[in-house]
């Protein structure tokens, strides 16, 4: 009688930039993985990505094209990693071919939030004095908050998390414009000092929810991450991304969104705004969440028809031409 010597179980790989808030969110991940299969193994890898490497430097300078997520897809179709996990707000609308977004988790809040210099914690944003120096490293933020407060001077502000609050500490900025789920995910809740109404900031395409690619010919990590992906925060986040992607705008592109879902129906509102803050459309769609899709070409197409490609031609011109 022949024996028959079965396989071990498959090791599955995870991929992660090195930062403090991508691990936290990585580990996550492979904790509900390992919850969810006991008798597999998942190993995380790090890597550093061009992002993480150039601290001096605006994010809208250096162009967004992978810029957080080439070195990790690389990765996966050299078959070191056998997925990669990204906050969803830095991964292209455009992925390489061989690779597919896998799934996506649950959302945090999705919001932009104040954090303030101890003298300001009596403010609220609409309270904070003339000339009150605001650090944030994205154009959306830069490109809304200029709008509705121009009296404010803007800085740019790079580095990890730890790094921007300690720069605001010691005093090189009045406030900061930050993610509330990063705070929130790195156990920095307390340092939010106001979320920010999606009247003065919409937020940026996918954030608060991880985004997981994979090789999509991989049809068992494909089958394992569905184990986590949240459905409601999907059909947000797919309307959204759909809505970037028709209007061929970029990560570090000032376009900021919402979504909403009641029942079946899902809200989309965007906003497509020039830096400088001075010419703004915006507008809002409602439609069947399963058509997500559907919503976010529909939305393109409004702010279209109101100026919304004059206005992404001026700053590609001037940053080039986002993915």
């Amino acid at each position: 009688m022949t024996s028959v010597v079965s396989s071990p179980p498959r090791t599955i790989r995870i991929g992660s930039r090195k930062s403090q808030l991508a691990l936290v969110q990585t580990y996550w991940v492979q904790e509900q993985l390992q919850k969810a299969f006991p008798d597999l193994t998942f190993e995380v890898h790090t890597m550093s990505t061009q992002g993480d490497k150039i601290l001096d430097v605006a994010l809208a300078k250096i162009g967004d094209k992978g810029l957080f997520t080439k070195e990790l897809e690389l990765g996966m179709l050299n078959q070191e990693i056998d997925f990669a996990v990204h906050s969803l707000k830095d991964l292209p609308t455009h992925l390489p071919e061989g690779l597919t977004l896998a799934t996506i988790t649950e959302r945090e809040n999705p919001a932009d939030a104040l954090v303030v210099h101890e003298k300001h914690k009596d403010k609220q944003i609409d309270t904070l004095p003339e000339g009150a120096v605001i650090g944030t490293s994205s154009l959306r933020r830069l490109a809304q908050l200029r709008h509705h407060f121009p009296h404010f001077t803007f800085k740019d502000v790079r580095g990890n998390l730890i790094t921007r609050l300690a720069k605001l500490d010691a005093g090189e900025y009045d406030a900061l414009i930050l993610a509330a789920a990063g705070l929130e995910r790195l156990g920095m809740g307390d340092r939010v000092h106001q979320i920010l109404p999606k009247e003065i900031s919409l937020h940026a395409v996918g954030q608060g929810a991880l985004g997981i690619e994979c090789r999509a010919d991989d049809s068992e990590v494909l089958s394992l991450l569905k184990a986590i992906e949240h459905s409601e925060t999907r059909d947000r986040c797919l309307a959204e991304r759909s809505f970037l992607r028709s209007l061929e705008g970029g990560c570090q592109v000032p376009i900021g969104v919402n979504t909403e879902i009641s029942g079946d129906n899902l809200t989309l509102t965007g906003i497509v705004a020039s830096v400088d803050g001075q010419k703004f459309v915006k507008d809002t769609v409602t439609g069947i969440a399963n058509n997500a899709e559907a919503l976010g070409i529909e939305l393109a197409q409004v702010l279209r028809q109101q100026g919304a490609q004059e206005i992404l031609a001026e700053i590609f011109a001037v940053i080039g031409r986002g993915s």
